[in-house]
């Protein structure tokens, strides 16, 4: 599987755990203490390890774009210009 196929999997899984967090941290109160406890406390586990899944699977770009040694400002070039008259 390369890692463009694993992301597109991953991406959405990540959303829907994410959905799942901000609802059950919402709506806690109404939710049985077995069921908060699965569907938010162990969620949030499954979540943080594919947090980390995906850092990994994404670390050139993170390398390429925070890390690199030379960055570089916008070509004024390629910059829009509006004229102001």
């Amino acid at each position: 599987m390369t890692k463009n196929t694993a992301l597109k999997i991953l991406n959405p899984i990540l959303a829907v755990l994410l959905i799942n967090q901000i609802l059950t941290g919402l709506l806690g109160i109404k939710l049985s203490h077995e069921a908060f406890e699965i569907l938010h406390r162990k969620a949030a586990l499954v979540l943080a390890g594919l947090v980390v899944l995906h850092l990994i699977l994404n670390f050139n770009w993170i390398k390429a774009n925070y890390f690199s040694s030379g960055r570089r400002l916008p070509d004024r070039d390629k910059t829009l210009k509006i004229p102001l008259s």
